[in-house]
């Protein structure tokens, strides 16, 4: 278990390290970790904000936002009906509750 300064700190160097990866996907096209190592990453971070929330500003986290702006070089699309996803589903359990999600949203 964590004491509140190691974990504020290794909240802040998860908050660089998935920044960096964000722009290394998102702005550069040239990733340096594989999907599961970045779940991974934002995982940690996500359970940490959730044990230490009332210590810290969670606005600027990568876990408020998704990604970064995409290259320039993808148009827009207009989508007719809503994009939906599995977000981060990482056992048989997520994949259950997206269903059960899906099925009250239609």
């Amino acid at each position: 278990m964590m004491d509140k300064g190691q974990a504020l700190k290794r909240i802040e160097e998860l908050r660089a390290l998935i920044d960096y990866h964000n722009r290394r996907y998102y702005q550069i096209d040239d990733p340096e970790i594989t999907d599961a190592e970045y779940d991974e990453l934002m995982s940690e971070l996500i359970a940490l904000e959730e044990e230490f929330g009332p210590y810290i500003d969670i606005t600027a986290s990568p876990t408020q936002r998704v990604g970064a702006p995409p290259l320039e070089k993808f148009g827009a699309a207009r989508h007719l009906s809503p994009m939906l996803s599995l977000s981060n589903a990482f056992n048989s359990e997520d994949i259950i509750e997206f269903d059960e999600r899906i099925k009250r949203f239609l």
